[in-house]
């Protein structure tokens, strides 16, 4: 007889608890190094797409010009009120005019295949509020508070850059994008050593888009197309409101009330915390309305670094309307911001990006303070651009 121990075993089925512990660990391991993988992809891809929509933006500019020989006003539009008053008394819902605060993206559309609403605002013949609204549209925040315009409202894609987040509050559409006033912040400016007052940041014009109702052509950028910057990220959490920051990211707001700005714009870098937090009482105004041309809401100027925080002088909290501010640049992709320059081209600016003294005041004439991103600023500067 065969003996107990010459009985062929059976195989042994499943695993030990201290397999099926050790191959859990190793599917663990290899999703925590495939997951910053797949994060990165994704935000080049989103990044990509960001440029590429700055890119249309360079193709819709040069368009533009080639029909107007300028680039279009940052804030310009219809002017006046009922009958050419210009009363606001007499149109307190801003239904009768613009009053020249359309944006330079509302100019913009017919040159980003959105023909159909440029002539829908041109034709005008919307009622709101029983009114009939002529053309060139209401004002450019309508829709916000008084009432609803439709091509105020039509989120365009075009106009959000895929990493931001969602943006919220409001009933006007938003954007991810902004045009360059330059190295200027306004409110003031030394000139031969005196201090000169100045009616709004955008004056004088050092960046294409500095003036209002003002217009650049190739012509006036004398330091050359591909040295000047035009249009950049900025970034935004799309709340239209004022509150005290509570651990806020510094890209997304504007600190207020701080007119120490005016001669010495790096001390906006103080309001920070952790290189990352924003302190004190702000307000959120850019990108929120995307046809407003105010400063505030749809610029940048080239000063503080990319991804640097934003202040203005103003004690004021109301609105978008400050006298003079810092206005970063600013993404969520990491380490800068794309930006599309005067030539149509779109490069990459590092948030390393050299800033020159950003404790001298601005200038009105001659080469910026503010290194080479000032250069970038600046269409007649006569300063080199250098590497960025």
């Amino acid at each position: 007889m065969l003996s107990h121990d010459s009985m062929p075993r059976r195989g042994r089925i499943g695993f030990t608890l201290v397999e099926l512990l050790v191959v859990i660990a190793i599917i663990g391991v290899l999703v925590a190094l495939l997951l910053p993988a797949v994060q990165a992809a994704r935000e080049a891809a989103r990044r990509s797409q960001c440029s590429n929509n700055l890119k249309q933006y360079g193709l819709a500019l040069f368009n533009y010009h080639d029909t107007f020989k300028v680039f279009p006003p940052r804030r310009g539009g219809t002017s006046g009120g009922p009958n050419g008053t210009g009363s606001v008394a007499n149109d307190p819902s801003r239904i009768m005019a613009n009053y020249d605060r359309l944006s330079a993206f509302v100019f913009l559309l017919p040159y980003l295949e959105q023909k159909p609403a440029a002539d829908y605002i041109a034709g005008g013949g919307e009622t709101a509020n029983g009114v009939k609204i002529p053309a060139g549209g209401p004002a450019a925040w309508y829709g916000s508070s008084q009432g609803a315009y439709g091509p105020w409202q039509n989120q365009l894609q075009i106009l959000i850059c895929p990493s931001d987040r969602i943006l919220k509050g409001g009933a006007n559409a938003k954007s991810s994008y902004a045009f360059s006033v330059g190295d200027t912040i306004g409110g003031g400016v030394t000139i031969n050593g005196t201090r000169v007052n100045l009616n709004h940041i955008t004056d004088p014009v050092r960046g294409i888009f500095g003036g209002s109702q003002r217009c650049v052509g190739l012509q006036f950028i004398t330091d050359g197309s591909s040295n000047t910057i035009a249009m950049s990220e900025r970034t935004t959490n799309g709340w239209f409101d004022v509150r005290q920051a509570a651990g806020e990211d510094m890209r997304t707001a504007t600190r207020t009330n701080l007119p120490s700005i005016l001669t010495n714009p790096g001390s906006c870098l103080a309001t920070t915390q952790k290189a990352q937090y924003i302190t004190g009482t702000i307000k959120s105004r850019f990108g929120h309305i995307w046809t407003d041309g105010q400063a505030e809401v749809v610029a940048f100027n080239t000063v503080l670094s990319p991804n640097s925080p934003s202040c203005n002088s103003d004690a004021s909290t109301c609105c978008a309307d400050a006298q003079g501010a810092v206005l970063s640049a600013g993404s969520n992709h990491p380490g800068g911001v794309n930006g599309t320059f005067a030539d149509g081209s779109v490069r990459w600016v590092s948030q390393n990006i050299n800033t020159g003294n950003t404790s001298l005041p601005p200038v009105v004439n001659g080469n910026s303070p503010y290194g080479v991103w000032g250069a970038l600023g600046s269409i007649s500067g006569k300063e080199p651009a250098g590497d960025f």
